[in-house]
């Protein structure tokens, strides 16, 4: 493809925001084109076609995730500890951090294509995800190098999984819990609970039993001295 000019971005603009309300059917090139002000050739020059336009625009929602939360440059002998909770914070903010109303048709879009996965998911997963995932990978292989590869995969979807409920599922955690405390679920609290459950699971902290446990003791050593001043 060529490189992007003004055109092109505005027709992927149009076409994110009209493919993530409609859908892919539900969409048409003569939309698209009258949002981004183009006319119905540029399509074919741009894209080929309509199916060809929809996977750029899937692959280009995934990239916009990336670079709005891109994950840090480690400097040699950072611990793998550090570099877990920093990916846990970066898939967080991916997740729940509310963009603005302007972007927010990335985030629909690729809702829509993980629920009806169309070609664009292989090339999205290709171009983007597995990139991020072997980075993952990498961090499980340094807390355990003799677990089989299999098994990291494994427990890297179980890390990846507790962030992306919280997406998925945002509206039925608020109203379980209320919109009050849903507030405070920000991507900090997120951040450290995924974290410390995950670490927790793989026997590298200390149960949560035993660290609620022992926060419970800290709080209330800390009420008594405030009541003794």
């Amino acid at each position: 493809m060529p490189a992007h000019d003004d055109a092109q971005e505005r027709l992927i603009e149009a076409a994110g925001r009209i493919f993530a309300e409609k859908g892919y059917d539900g969409a048409t090139v003569r939309d698209i084109c009258q949002l981004a002000a183009v006319n119905l050739a540029a399509v074919n020059y741009y894209f080929r076609d309509k199916e060809r336009l929809y996977i750029e625009t899937v692959k280009s929602s995934c990239q916009h995730q990336a670079e709005q939360f891109p994950l840090p440059e480690w400097p040699k002998g950072t611990p793998a500890v550090a570099k877990l909770r920093d990916f846990i914070k970066t898939l967080v903010r991916q997740m729940v951090d509310h963009p603005s109303l302007q972007s927010e048709w990335h985030r629909q879009l690729l809702l829509r294509e993980m629920a009806q996965p169309t070609a664009a998911c292989a090339e999205m997963v290709r171009d983007v995800i597995r990139p991020m995932a072997e980075v993952l990978s990498g961090i499980l292989g340094e807390f355990l190098p003799d677990v089989p590869n299999r098994k990291r995969w494994l427990i890297g979807f179980s890390i990846v999984g507790q962030a992306f409920f919280h997406r998925m599922a945002w509206p039925i955690v608020s109203t379980l819990v209320g919109e009050e405390e849903h507030r405070t679920y920000d991507a900090t609290l997120l951040t450290e609970h995924i974290t410390q459950f995950s670490l927790a699971a793989l026997g590298l902290e200390e149960p949560i039993r035993v660290i609620a446990k022992s926060k419970g003791s800290d709080s209330r050593r800390r009420q008594a001295k405030h009541a003794r001043k």
